[in-house]
């Protein structure tokens, strides 16, 4: 299968390029430069354009392209980035995809459980309404940009991620590090919920999405079992074998982080009900699994 893929030097793209062409498949890279191999392919996200030529021939699309929602504070200026990095990105890969004589079987277009806004502790799926603040703003306008491919018959599905566990990168990129030297702890009150997915799961779960037609709109990858920051700091300190005796107060994270602080304090209880019920098999669904799995693999140099 001929695929294309934005955000390929990403966390999750270089993971999904490299398990795609393990089997085989011929994968298409977007990039914002110009093309130094042949499979790369041109596109510009800002002035909304895409070498659409480039895309001809291809089964699928998986957009994972955007600015990273914890690189920097949330300024004005930063929010516009993280607006326009998603949604003018997202409505030049649908143009492009609609414009082909033979448009692709389906898009994936990546997404956020932030859709739903601090849920605290109730449990969330995707029948939930979207929720309020800027991060569900944005996601109903990323997920919306999709629009052109849909109305030109293709089967778009919104790929909700949760909270991605990995050693080199995200969130727990950086929460590694600090438990490692005896730093980390709890955040807050420690009891919002984070709903993670183990990197390997979260591929598994794209490439299930694309060979499963029955999956349309919106798919929240996140792990069966959404756990607590509390849940969370304690599976850390005994896979780390580490103390986590520290905490940081949410006054404390709100004068650091700004209004970036709200996804760290913030709730999400969001479960995977549509992968569940398409015959979708976690292999790591349970916290210390996700974290032993992601530390096995970076010892093991295969990211």
């Amino acid at each position: 299968m001929r695929i294309a893929i934005t955000g390929s030097s990403g966390l999750i793209g270089t993971a999904l390029v490299r398990s795609l062409h393990a089997d085989g498949h011929q994968v298409v890279r977007l990039v914002r430069r110009a093309p130094r191999a042949e499979d790369e392919v041109r596109w510009d996200p800002k002035r909304q354009w895409v070498d659409s030529a480039g895309l001809a021939g291809c089964a699928a699309v998986v957009h994972l392209a955007g600015a990273g929602i914890g690189d920097r504070r949330w300024t004005d200026a930063y929010k516009k980035e993280l607006r326009d990095s998603r949604v003018l990105g997202t409505t030049a890969v649908a143009e492009a995809v609609a414009s082909l004589d033979a448009p692709p079987r389906v898009l994936v277009s990546a997404s956020a459980i932030g859709f739903y806004g601090d849920t605290g502790g109730r449990v969330v799926d995707e029948s939930a309404p979207p929720g309020d603040g800027f991060l569900a703003d944005l996601c109903q306008e990323w997920e919306e940009a999709t629009g052109p491919a849909q109305e030109a018959g293709v089967r778009t599905v919104f790929a909700r991620t949760g909270l991605v566990v990995a050693a080199e990168g995200g969130a727990w990129g950086r929460l590694f590090p600090l438990f490692r030297f005896g730093l980390g702890g709890r955040m807050g009150s420690g009891r919002q919920y984070w709903s993670f997915i183990a990197l390997d799961d979260h591929i598994a779960a794209l490439r299930h999405i694309l060979a499963t037609d029955e999956l349309v709109g919106p798919v929240n990858l996140t792990a069966p079992e959404p756990i607590t920051n509390r849940e969370v700091t304690a599976a850390m300190g005994r896979v780390l074998g580490r103390p986590t005796l520290l905490s940081v107060p949410a006054p404390a994270l709100r004068l650091a982080l700004g209004e970036l602080s709200s996804d760290v304090l913030g709730s999400v209880r969001a479960v995977p009900r549509r992968l569940l019920d398409s015959g979708f098999s976690f292999t790591h669904p349970e916290i210390e699994q996700a974290l032993r799995a992601a530390l096995a693999a970076r010892a093991a140099g295969r990211r």
